[in-house]
C-alpha cells in the first residue's frame, strides 16, 4: 500500500511511501476500539464528585418531635435525608473511573482506527516541515493548501515540536500530536490523518 508524500504547502513531492499492511491495514476490530475508547474517556474524568451523608451534616442529634401522637410520621434527627437541609442517601463519593486493559488489546485497537482511516481515504503524509515560529496564521494556510480548513484534523509528528504544537493550539478543529501519544480516540475523532513522514516509521515500530 503506496500513499504519495506532500509538502505542506499542498505541492506534491513526486515520491510515494509505503505503508506496512500489519499496521494499515488490517481486519478492524470494533470491540477493541470500543474498549480503549470507553478507558481514554474513562481516565479523563475528575472522579471528584461528593455530596454530603447524614453522619457529615452539621446539625443536632436531638430527637425532634416525641415519638407517639403526633399524627405524622416517627422522626429522630434533623439530618435525616427526608428533612430539607438533611443528608443525601448513597450521595457521589471521590472514585477512580480508571480501569486496566490489555497492551496487545490497546495495540490492536489502534491499528484498527488507523486501518479505517486508510479505508475511507481520509489519511495524507506530509513531508517533515517545521515553522520558524508559532504562527497560527501559518498553520491556517497550510491546512487551507490542503483543502482541509473546514475539517477535523490530526497531525502526527516523529518528534514534538513547539513552533507547530503553538500554531495548532489555538485552532478548535485541528490537534496535533507526536507517534509515541498517538491513541485511538483521537484518529478516531479527526475526519482527516496528517501523518508526516518521519512519524510513519515510528508509529510502525511500536504498533508492530
Amino acid at each position: 500500500m503506496e500513499l504519495s508524500v506532500i509538502k505542506y504547502s499542498g505541492e506534491d513531492t513526486g515520491r510515494k511511501i509505503k505503508l506496512s499492511k500489519k499496521v494499515f491495514a488490517i481486519e478492524p476490530n470494533d470491540h477493541a476500539i470500543y474498549l480503549d475508547v470507553k478507558q481514554y474517556l474513562a481516565n479523563q474524568r475528575q472522579g471528584t464528585h461528593k455530596s454530603k451523608e447524614r453522619a457529615e451534616i452539621s446539625g443536632s442529634t436531638k430527637k425532634i418531635k416525641r415519638q407517639k401522637g403526633t399524627g405524622t410520621a416517627r422522626a429522630g434527627s434533623i439530618k435525616s435525608p427526608v428533612f430539607r437541609g438533611g443528608g443525601r442517601v448513597f450521595g457521589p463519593r471521590p472514585r477512580n473511573y480508571g480501569f486496566k486493559l490489555n497492551k496487545k488489546l490497546k495495540v490492536l485497537a489502534r491499528k484498527s482506527a488507523l486501518g479505517y482511516k486508510v479505508k475511507d481515504k481520509c489519511v495524507a503524509v506530509l513531508e517533515d516541515f517545521s515553522f520558524e515560529a508559532p504562527k497560527t496564521k501559518e498553520y491556517i494556510k497550510m491546512l487551507e493548501a490542503l483543502s482541509l480548513a473546514d475539517k477535523k484534523t490530526l497531525l502526527v509528528l516523529p518528534e514534538p515540536n513547539k513552533n507547530i504544537a503553538l500554531s495548532g493550539r489555538n485552532l478548535k478543529s485541528a490537534r496535533v500530536t507526536t507517534a509515541e501519544q498517538l491513541n485511538t480516540y483521537d484518529v478516531l475523532n479527526a475526519d482527516n490523518l496528517l501523518l508526516s513522514e518521519g512519524s510513519i516509521k515510528k508509529i510502525e515500530n511500536i504498533l508492530s
